[in-house]
């Protein structure tokens, strides 16, 4: 059984996808903080000098100072600002992963055509790949 445990995780594609995690979790972490520390502020200083993280709305009738004045309390609250930097989060990774995505096909060598002629092998001329007898020496061809 250990055996074949090893095997599992040793093929190929289990250790890419291990990988694949390790590195996306990575990245991730990469992305979130270019939402929050490096977009979100210049963001905020366009529209006033807003922290879009302390963005909510008070749903217990208490007024609070801030959105970690309410959560210490205990109120319920609904943090709209935290959404939109996620969402802002996730169309950044989304369009990163579309870009190498991009970039990875058009590395990828493009597979050759199939060919449409083929030589005939008697006057080695070239005819339809399809044909059982050749158009130029009427040779008659085995096969297809």
């Amino acid at each position: 059984m250990l055996k074949d445990f090893k095997d599992f995780i040793m093929r190929g594609n289990v250790l890419d996808l291990a990988v694949a995690f390790i590195i996306g979790a990575a990245f991730g972490k990469i992305i979130s903080s270019l939402v929050t520390d490096i977009l979100m502020p210049p963001i905020g200083l366009v529209f006033g000098k807003m922290d879009f993280s302390s963005l909510y709305i008070n749903l217990s009738g208490t007024p609070y100072s801030s959105l970690a004045a309410a959560q210490a309390a205990g109120a319920a609250t609904i943090n709209y600002g935290m959404f939109l930097n996620n969402v802002i989060n996730f169309v950044i990774v989304g369009l990163v992963i579309f870009l190498m995505v991009r970039a990875a096909n058009s590395l990828q060598r493009s597979k050759p055509a199939t060919p449409t002629t083929k030589e005939c092998p008697y006057c080695l001329s070239k005819i339809p790949i399809n044909a059982v007898r050749c158009a130029y020496c009427t040779s008659e061809l085995k096969g297809k």
